[in-house]
């Protein structure tokens, strides 16, 4: 997704304040972040400016983004391709997820490797050769990806944000983006929005992230208090 361009004075007030509350590791174990939110709602932007934040104070900052892991094709679509439980259940590894970023970065030996930031190809289908790369000390890798706070993954996070935005205007960047429908309701994106709705009743997002940020105005993002959080 595109992003807000020249970051806004409240747009910077907000990546400092999220920053600030990132809690510090001591010397031999990693913070994980995680930026959770749905497609369009500017999480992969997000996460790329709180790394530079991040790493402008100091910080020891790796970028891991939860696409790296789809599974292949024939298991994202194995319930059927309008499957919106599929979309929600079968779109990540996350067995993979856990073996080759979290288990790394969270061991006390510091000498463990990350095996890999990405496993598959969502475009080609293809696994994905990556080369192993170390763990740094004290590390903080800023995770970005869809339902990062499902009851698997949910208890990882030392800080999560969730990214939230009017669902029509998620559609609009997409469409933008993708060249895919811009209506919410369009029988393409039927599979997606019910499968964020599976997310939200069945995980209470807004409940387990440490913070919400609305996100609608990508200029203007707001923290927003959990219980007014957008409806999915």
């Amino acid at each position: 997704m595109t992003g807000p361009g020249p970051a806004t004075e409240q747009r910077r007030a907000l990546l400092a304040e999220l920053a600030a509350a990132v809690p510090h590791p001591d010397r031999t174990q990693a913070v994980l972040v995680g930026v959770d939110g749905r497609d369009g709602a500017g999480k992969t932007v997000l996460a790329d400016e709180l790394a530079a934040v991040l790493s402008g104070r100091g910080r020891v900052v790796v970028r891991v983004s939860l696409d790296g892991f789809h599974r292949p094709r024939r298991e994202r679509y194995r319930r059927g391709r309008d499957s919106a439980e599929c979309f929600f259940l079968d779109s990540y590894d996350l067995a993979a997820f856990r073996r080759e970023v979290v288990e790394p970065f969270t061991a006390p030996d510091t000498a463990r490797h990350i095996s890999r930031r990405v496993v598959h190809d969502v475009g080609t289908d293809r696994p994905v050769e990556a080369r192993a790369e170390p763990v740094p000390a004290s590390a903080v890798p800023v995770v970005d990806g869809l339902f990062l706070h499902r009851d698997e993954l949910a208890l990882l996070w030392d800080y999560s944000a969730l990214l939230e935005a009017e669902v029509a205007e998620t559609y609009r960047r997409m469409a933008s983006r993708d060249g895919s429908p811009a209506d919410p309701g369009h029988e393409r994106n039927r599979r997606y929005v019910l499968g964020q709705e599976l997310y939200a009743t069945r995980c209470y997002p807004q409940t387990r992230a440490d913070v919400v940020v609305d996100s609608t105005d990508l200029d203007r993002p707001v923290l927003v208090p959990q219980s007014r959080a957008i409806s999915p």
